[in-house]
């Protein structure tokens, strides 16, 4: 058995010997002690061990150290460098103390040497003399932008990031911080502006920050696309608040939170607010001040008067972006309010804008203007847009052909139906709403016979009650509906444009495994589109008005999604359709053209987008001869900066004519496309095309320049080949660009 090694049994054992395990056992040494006269003598064991020293004295003299050892033992450790005790660590070990401030020249946050790297600032070369003169701490630096973020910016957007960068900080027009982006759907706005962002949160030529927070405003739909798109590509980051619902108090002390953080490192420097949540709220965000303001949406600033408008003027943020991917859409005055609100005063006050530019540009533009008008208005317009043009930045969309698959954009003249035929001549001449015009104002009635003639090309369901209810117009309509009709169930065949969308999706379903958007502008014509689905037992989504913000995301997820077993997605355009992304479908279906072609523009762009991987297909359902035909015509009528486009049909008067508002109440029956007729085509005999569209034009350039088919021989897509004997009329079609391969 072995012995114990503790030292309390070493101490037993006998001191002295070879210290082999042999040695006996150490015994107590026997100690007696003296007791006094008359008493026994005692005897004890003694325990104080051999082995222990003797305390040595105290003195006052200090003990000292060989210095050898000393100098040999610090040497020991300094001769093994700190190692941070994590494997593989590659990173820096700090070259300067907590609490000390760094000497020497600041350096850039990321490298502008490093290759791709996107600098938005640099500094200007210093001589030898200047660099020995010149306090280190004020020398201004590189401000570059985070490499995660331009490794992923595409040409045209590194360009967008530096002009809105310039912009914001007064280096295109001194003493003025805002700009508008103008980029057309598509484009990326959204990651240009992200960008813009984290550079300012994080840097500056004075080696700081530029802002401490900033603030996206955007319609309600967009807030959690914004929130989403700011995860995305920052990652974790940077931490944004969404102000997405909750109550009054709830929301007041979220805003009143984010306004009252301070400092270089801000918990949550983004708010993502909608433009209602904002306007309600607005009072506690003009309390303090934020470094940067973006308007998404922001043509819904057009007018001055509004009180939305007038809350975010009242703003403490000299530094503005507005995103508006439509054109500017009315008249002078909203392209006025908008580049008023980024740059306050460049285009000086309303009534010097009016006297200096809008007046002479209006007379110049009219048609019995004289020479000198003219050319004094020619002169103002030049004027106006090369200020606007120094903090606007606008690229179209044929800067994606690069990236995206070839888009085929397809207008399709679909044939009334007998049935529709007869109700919309019955209508022309019951209501007679050309001849309430000679007066030249519009009526109200005038306005309710533009809605009823749309809707009727829709479908003759949609205007079934009124012929019920015998409203003007429609008197003893009810008798041209076929016997035992029933507006419950949806006939197909009984409108034009509903014969021909039947055709499309079946086709499309039987020989493809594409996805189809539907769009409207009547919720009434999306409850049709949800009888048809249900009938042919097509799965469904419909995104109109009525469906919450939180939902709407959600759906568009799942429909995008390959494993969706989805067909159709059903779009309301004015829900809010602007920002969806739907790029699990690529065909998509304008069923009614919008007075506003920035309406049409938004919806169409859903699909055509980044991250689409095939063919999209565009048709645009036209019931011919009618006045959907007229509304299209209008659409494409191309003006300058002063055109007028309708926003709403109230405008109608504002917009048209005498002449044009009364050739609105017209039925062409013998024409296969009015639109077609009214071009004056050259390249057309009799209806065919026998010279094709000049090389270079695509889908953005005029219509004449298109495809004209007046049969289906000249179609590129089989989809509408095989529709075109259900009602096609005529067809105009072209391409985005040609098609290149190998081509990331």
């Amino acid at each position: 058995m072995g012995r114990s090694l503790a030292p309390s049994q070493l101490a037993k054992r006998k001191p002295g010997g070879d210290g082999s395990e042999d040695d006996e056992d150490w015994h107590p040494e026997v100690v007696s002690s003296k007791r006094k006269p008359g008493s026994e003598s005692q005897s004890w064991e003694c325990y104080v061990s051999p082995f222990r020293k003797p305390l040595a004295q105290l003195t006052n003299r200090p003990h000292c150290l060989d210095s050898s050892k000393h100098e040999a033992f610090i040497r020991s450790i300094l001769s093994k460098p700190f190692k941070v005790p994590i494997p593989n660590y590659q990173g820096s070990l700090g070259l300067r103390a907590l609490g000390i401030k760094r000497t020497g020249v600041r350096s850039a946050l990321h490298d502008p040497f490093e290759e791709g790297a996107l600098v938005l600032y640099e500094p200007p070369p210093l001589g030898a003399h200047d660099q020995l003169k010149i306090d280190k701490e004020k020398v201004p630096i590189h401000v570059v932008v985070d490499p995660v973020l331009s490794h992923i910016l595409r040409p045209h957007q590194r360009e967008g990031v530096k002009f809105l960068w310039e912009c914001v900080t007064s280096r295109r027009i001194p003493g003025s911080h805002g700009c508008i982006m103008a980029d057309e759907m598509g484009l990326g706005k959204t990651l240009q502006c992200i960008t813009l962002m984290w550079t300012l949160l994080r840097q500056s030529p004075d080696g700081k920050p530029e802002i401490d927070k900033a603030m996206v405003v955007s319609p309600s739909s967009l807030v959690k696309n914004w929130y989403n798109e700011v995860g995305k590509w920052l990652g974790g980051r940077i931490q944004p608040l969404a102000i997405d619902g909750g109550s009054k108090d709830e929301i007041d002390r979220k805003l009143a939170g984010f306004m009252n953080q301070r400092g270089l490192r801000v918990p949550s420097p983004i708010l993502i607010i909608s433009y209602e949540t904002f306007r309600l709220h607005a009072e506690v965000l003009q309390k303090g001040s934020v470094g940067l303001v973006i308007c998404d949406e922001g043509h819904r600033l057009k007018n001055s008067e509004n009180q939305t408008y007038q809350a975010l003027d009242r703003l403490n943020t000299p530094r503005r972006v507005l995103i508006s991917g439509t054109p500017i859409q009315n008249d002078l005055l909203e392209y006025f309010s908008l580049v008023h609100f980024v740059n306050s005063g460049i285009l000086g006050t309303v009534q010097e804008f009016k006297k200096h530019f809008e007046i002479p540009i209006l007379k110049g533009r009219d048609a019995d203007a004289s020479e000198v008008e003219r050319h004094k208005g020619e002169e103002r317009l030049k004027e106006l847009i090369s200020i606007v043009n120094r903090c606007l930045i606008r690229r179209t969309s044929d800067i994606l052909s690069k990236y995206l698959p070839v888009k085929i954009e397809q207008v399709v003249c679909c044939r009334l139906t007998p049935l529709q035929t007869e109700l919309y001549k019955q209508f022309l001449k019951q209501a007679k709403p050309a001849e309430e015009l000679k007066e030249g104002k519009i009526s109200v009635s005038s306005l309710s016979s533009i809605t009823s003639l749309k809707k009727l090309c829709n479908h003759p369901a949609l205007i079934y009650e009124k012929c019920v209810e015998e409203e003007e117009g429609f008197a003893g309509a009810l008798e041209l509906f076929p016997a035992g009709y029933s507006p419950k169930s949806l006939e197909p065949q009984l409108s034009g444009k509903m014969l021909v969308l039947d055709y499309i999706l079946a086709v499309t379903r039987s020989t493809s495994s594409d996805k189809v958007v539907l769009v409207s502008n009547y919720t009434q014509t999306l409850d049709l589109f949800e009888k048809l689905c249900r009938t042919r037992r097509y799965l469904y989504v419909r995104l109109d008005g009525t469906m919450s913000i939180k939902k709407r995301a959600k759906i568009v997820e799942r429909f995008n999604s390959l494993s969706s077993p989805e067909f159709v997605f059903m779009l309301s355009s004015k829900a809010g359709g602007c920002g969806l992304n739907l790029i699990g479908a690529n065909r998509l279906i304008m069923f009614d053209p919008d007075w506003n072609p920035a309406n049409d523009e938004q919806a169409m762009a859903r699909v055509w987008r980044d991250g689409q991987k095939k063919t999209c297909y565009i048709y645009r359902l036209l019931s011919t001869g009618t006045i959907e035909e007229k509304i299209f015509q209008r659409q494409t009528h191309k003006k300058a900066l002063s055109s007028c486009v309708v926003d709403e049909e109230q405008d109608v008067e504002r917009h048209f004519s005498l002449g044009e508002l009364k050739e609105l109440f017209t039925l062409n029956e013998t024409t296969a496309s009015d639109t077609h007729d009214k071009i004056k085509c050259r390249r057309c005999v009799n209806g065919h095309q026998i010279k094709p569209p000049p090389e270079g034009s695509d889908c953005t350039s005029d219509l004449s320049q298109w495809n004209h088919c007046a049969d289906k021989r000249g179609l590129q897509d089989s989809v509408l080949k095989a529709t075109w004997d259900a009602a096609v009329t005529f067809t105009f079609h072209h391409h985005s660009h040609e098609e290149q391969r190998g081509i990331p």
